[in-house]
């Protein structure tokens, strides 16, 4: 009996011993998995901010802020900015004549409408003293219109971002039709134009 006890205490413990290993095989492949998957991933956070890391670096400078700024006017609602009431005496070419005005501004974005309320009052006199130096034949033509407009633009960025290169670009000529992509005033339009 001693002999059956041995063997049966002895195949007792054989089949402990393959459980065992099995137990830590697959605890190990688990963890192999996880490292896998934790690893991959890891890579591929890393590849992807090395890629914007190195469009930032082909896009620096003017060229990304350009670019940033044709994306947002392009994908945001634009933003108007609405001017009271101008109303001024015209030069004089046979008769009196007045222009009463009523301009919005589209600008980039929020802050800056919010920065033209601040600069209001210098606006609205550079306006005026553009209004006021017009005759009425200036006006008569849609073209007279939109470069009236032009000039508008450029005098209120010229007020808005003060640089060297603005002051030189008002009086190197007509302004253009196009703004900038990263002026402050991208257009100016009139909701109302009276010529009396």
């Amino acid at each position: 009996m001693a002999e059956a006890k041995k063997t049966d205490a002895g195949s007792g413990e054989q089949p402990a011993a393959p459980k065992k290993k099995s137990k830590l095989l697959l605890i190990v492949g688990i963890g192999v998995v996880v490292a896998l998957v934790i690893g991959g991933g890891v890579a591929y956070w890393l590849a992807g901010k090395k890629a914007a890391h190195s469009e930032d670096d082909a896009d620096a400078g003017p060229a990304k802020e350009a670019k940033a700024a044709k994306e947002t006017s392009h994908e945001a609602t634009p933003v108007f900015v609405k001017l009271d009431a101008f109303t001024v005496k015209l030069q004089t070419e046979q008769q009196e004549a007045y222009l009463q005005v009523v301009p919005e501004l589209r600008v980039l974005d929020a802050h800056v409408g919010d920065k033209i309320k601040d600069y209001m009052p210098e606006i609205r006199h550079k306006v005026l003293l553009i209004l006021a130096g017009k005759k009425a034949s200036d006006l008569a033509t849609p073209q007279g219109v939109q470069q009236l407009s032009n000039e508008m633009r450029t005098t209120i960025n010229a007020v808005l971002e003060p640089t060297p290169q603005r002051r030189r670009g008002k009086t190197a000529g007509e302004p253009s039709d196009q703004a900038a992509p990263d002026d402050p005033v991208q257009e100016v339009l009139f909701t109302s134009f009276i010529v009396q």
